[in-house]
């Protein structure tokens, strides 16, 4: 291998050396931080059903995503020394620990009307999406030490 080429860890699960996981964040991300701007959106308009309707669609789309993501990411830091870095536990605990937090969230979400959303739904959503966040933002140091 030619001196300073970054090191490449065969025994994580990619496509076309891209790790599947890191295809699969965005699209979490995006759902979850969907569901908080619907909630608020739902909040400002009076009780318009349509957007409470958006949020669970919203969670659940990003619930798949995010367990497909788990799944992946759980093979990873199993075959791969470099993923069982700080950065790589980091990155394992933030992104389950934001799926159990929108898990409750799509609980909450099937209440009736204005009670799915105001109070707890709200809290979920905004503490759900911050986690799948910091997830994205550990995610790229966790990818570099796996390098």
């Amino acid at each position: 291998m030619a001196e300073g080429a970054p090191r490449r860890d065969l025994r994580r699960v990619s496509i076309a050396r891209h790790p599947i996981y890191a295809m699969l964040l965005p699209v979490c991300v995006t759902c979850f931080v969907g569901v908080l701007l619907t909630d608020l959106t739902y909040l400002g308009s009076g009780g318009n059903l349509v957007w409470l309707d958006f949020s669970s669609w919203l969670l659940l789309a990003g619930l798949v995503f995010g367990v497909l993501a788990a799944l992946v990411l759980i093979i990873d830091v199993a075959r791969s020394a470099h993923m069982r870095s700080a950065a790589g536990w980091a990155l394992l605990l933030l992104f389950f620990a934001g799926l159990l937090v929108e898990l409750l969230s799509m609980f909450v979400h099937q209440r009736d009307g204005w009670t799915a959303v105001a109070g707890l739904g709200l809290v979920l959503s905004i503490v759900g999406a911050l986690l799948v966040l910091a997830a994205a933002w550990v995610h790229r140091p966790a990818v570099e030490a796996a390098r």
